[in-house]
C-alpha cells in the first residue's frame, strides 16, 4: 500500500467532500495596467500575457514592475494565491492559472481572477489544470472570438477537499512527474547566453532591415460555405503560433477564399509573430507554403542578410519586449512595433551556427519524435493521467 493509499483508508475511509470554489475561496478581479505603465524596477507585477507563456504551475518572482506608487492602487495576489487568467482565444487556455509562491505580494493586470482560498496553493494549481476542471469550465465560457469564464462564475466550481496532509501527498507525487520541465528552463538561459553578444563588436539594427517582405493575413468570412468547405489552403491561426516550426495546418480554406479576400500565399520558412491578444508576440516558422490570419504578422527574410531561424530565435529570446510593447485593452501590437525592434545581426556562418545549436538544444527538449524527448512525451501523458487519477475522488456521502 502506497502513502497515499494509507492517508486515504485512515483520513478518508468514506470519500472525500467536495466543496464550490465559492464556498472555500474568495475571488476578485485584477487591476488595470497599461504598457505606459511598466518600469525596469519597482514593484513586482504579473501581466496577463505572462499566465500564457511565461509561467508554468507555480511562480516565485516575476519580470515586470510598476512603480510603488501605482501599485498603492492596485490589486494584489498575496503569497499562495491563485492568480488566474479569465480570457484567452481557445477553451484549452482560458483559465490557466499560476499558484503564487513569492515571499511577498504581486500587483496583478486585467483580464485575471484572483483566489484567495485556504488549501495548499500548488494542490489547487493541478486541480485546475485537470480534466475534471476541464469538464466544468467549458460550461462556464462564452464568447466567440475572445472566449471569458467570468471570476463570478467560477464560484460555482466543485473542488474535492481531502484533508491537508493528503493534498501535499498528492502534490509531492505530481512534482516528481513535473522536473522535466527544468530542461525547458535550462535551454531558454542558453539561448539568452548565446543570444546577448555581450561584450562583442556585434552590429546590432532594425528588424526590417532583414525583411524582404512582410504582410497580415485574413479572416475569410465565417457564413461564407465556399471559403471553408472542401478547403486544401493551409491558414494559421495565432494559436498554433507557439514558439515552434509549423509543418502541417490545424485549419483550411479554399482557392476562392484567397482570391476573394485578404488571406496571402506565404513562402516556407516565414518568421511569424502573433500581434493580437493573448498570444501577442508569440512566434514561429512555417515549414509549408500557408496562409493566415489577420492576426499573424508573416516576414520573408532576406537570405542575403539574415538566416530566417536565426531571427526566430532572436524573437523567441526578445518575447519580454515584445509583450511590454502590447497596447489597448485586448493587448495587441502592430507591423511596425515588430518591424522596428533591434537584433543582433552577426555573420550569416555565426547566425548559421548559433541557430543550429539552439535547434539541437530545442528539438531535446521539444521534439516528440526520437529518443529522449519520446520519453519525456510519454512522460507527459503519464502524468496527465496520473494528475487525473489522484485527484479523483470518491464523493462522500
Amino acid at each position: 500500500m502506497s502513502k497515499l493509499d494509507e492517508l486515504m483508508a485512515r483520513l478518508c475511509p468514506d470519500g472525500v467532500e467536495y466543496k464550490t470554489l465559492g464556498e472555500i475561496a474568495t475571488i476578485s478581479r485584477g487591476g488595470s495596467l497599461q504598457k505606459k505603465d511598466y518600469v525596469d524596477n519597482g514593484f513586482p507585477c504579473i501581466h496577463y500575457g505572462q499566465i500564457y507563456t511565461y509561467y508554468n504551475l507555480f511562480a516565485d518572482k516575476t519580470t515586470q514592475f510598476i512603480s510603488e506608487e501605482l501599485a498603492k492602487k492596485q490589486r494584489k495576489a498575496a503569497p499562495n494565491d491563485i492568480i488566474m487568467a479569465v480570457t484567452s482565444e481557445n477553451i484549452e487556455d482560458v483559465c490557466k492559472c499560476i499558484a503564487w509562491l513569492g515571499n511577498d505580494e504581486v500587483a496583478v493586470s486585467g483580464h485575471k481572477a484572483i483566489i484567495k482560498h485556504s488549501l495548499d496553493p500548488k494542490y489547487l494549481a493541478y486541480y485546475f489544470h485537470s480534466s475534471q476542471f476541464y469538464q466544468q469550465k467549458i460550461k462556464l465560457a462564452h464568447g466567440t472570438k475572445v472566449i471569458e469564464v467570468s471570476p463570478n462564475s467560477l464560484k460555482a466550481i466543485k473542488i474535492p477537499i481531502p484533508p491537508l496532509e493528503i493534498q501535499r501527498e498528492i502534490v509531492r507525487i505530481l512534482d516528481n512527474f513535473t522536473e522535466l520541465t527544468a530542461r525547458k528552463q535550462q535551454y531558454e538561459y542558453y539561448r539568452n547566453r548565446l543570444l546577448s553578444f555581450e561584450g562583442g563588436q556585434i552590429e546590432w539594427m532594425p528588424l526590417h532591415n532583414v525583411v524582404k517582405k512582410h504582410c497580415t493575413g485574413a479572416t475569410p468570412k465565417k457564413g461564407n460555405p465556399s471559403y471553408y468547405v472542401g478547403g486544401t489552403v493551409p491558414w494559421i491561426r495565432t494559436q498554433d503560433v507557439r514558439f515552434n516550426e509549423i509543418a502541417s495546418a490545424s485549419s483550411y480554406i479554399t482557392e476562392t477564399a484567397v482570391k476573394e479576400t485578404g488571406a496571402k500565399w506565404i513562402p516556407p520558412n516565414c518568421v511569424i509573430v502573433a500581434i493580437s491578444g493573448a498570444t501577442a508576440g508569440r512566434c514561429a516558422v512555417n515549414k509549408i507554403s500557408a496562409t493566415t490570419n489577420q492576426h499573424c504578422l508573416n516576414m520573408e527574410i532576406d537570405d542575403t542578410k539574415a538566416f530566417y531561424q536565426f531571427v526566430f530565435y532572436c524573437l523567441c529570446n526578445q518575447y519580454e519586449e515584445l509583450i511590454r510593447k502590447k497596447q489597448g485593452a485586448r493587448g495587441d501590437l502592430n507591423a511596425s512595433m515588430i518591424l522596428n525592434m533591434n537584433i543582433p545581426v552577426p555573420s550569416r556562418e555565426e547566425q548559421k551556427k548559433i541557430a543550429y545549436t539552439l535547434y539541437q538544444f530545442d528539438s531535446l527538449c521539444n521534439d516528440i519524435s526520437v529518443g529522449l524527448p519520446a520519453e519525456i512525451e510519454a512522460r507527459q501523458q503519464q502524468y496527465e493521467y496520473y494528475r487525473d487519477k489522484l485527484l479523483t475522488f470518491k464523493h462522500k456521502q
